[in-house]
């Protein structure tokens, strides 16, 4: 779900300003979406709504992300007992005019799958910003 419509709280709204700024201090040339979802039906489908979604755009196309926009999707599980919700992971796609090109999880390996992947250097910047929101959210 779009970031600014998960920002309910100040709590959930700081840490959200807080990723943003994580993500600006590694790539200090991107921009952040807070809505990255279109808002029509059918992408309304596809939205995850234990999700907090923001996309990252660059003002050209970063040979070393290999990509132009970043989609990071932070998912969430809500224990339905207590109604605790915490952090089950973070997905990170990255796009450029040809789609996507490459995939991260963390709730998988951590290894960059897709044609075309951010160089090593760039993957470990990405790797410890992820690091970062997960520390931040748990």
């Amino acid at each position: 779900m779009n970031a600014a419509e998960q920002a309910n709280s100040l709590e959930v709204a700081s840490k959200i300003a807080t990723v943003v700024n994580l993500f600006k201090a590694e790539f200090p040339d991107a921009r952040s979406d807070l809505k990255p979802w279109a808002n029509d039906p059918d992408t309304r489908e596809l939205v995850d709504p234990d999700s907090i979604d923001i996309g990252f755009h660059f003002p050209g196309v970063s040979k070393s992300l290999q990509s132009r926009s970043i989609l990071l999707q932070i998912r969430f599980h809500e224990d339905l007992e207590t109604g605790d919700r915490r952090v089950i992971g973070i997905e990170m796609v990255g796009f450029n005019h040809r789609g996507k090109q490459w995939r991260l999880s963390t709730i998988e390996n951590w290894a960059f799958e897709g044609e075309s992947c951010p160089t090593p250097e760039r993957s470990d910047k990405l790797k410890a910003f992820l690091r970062k929101v997960l520390e931040l959210f748990d």
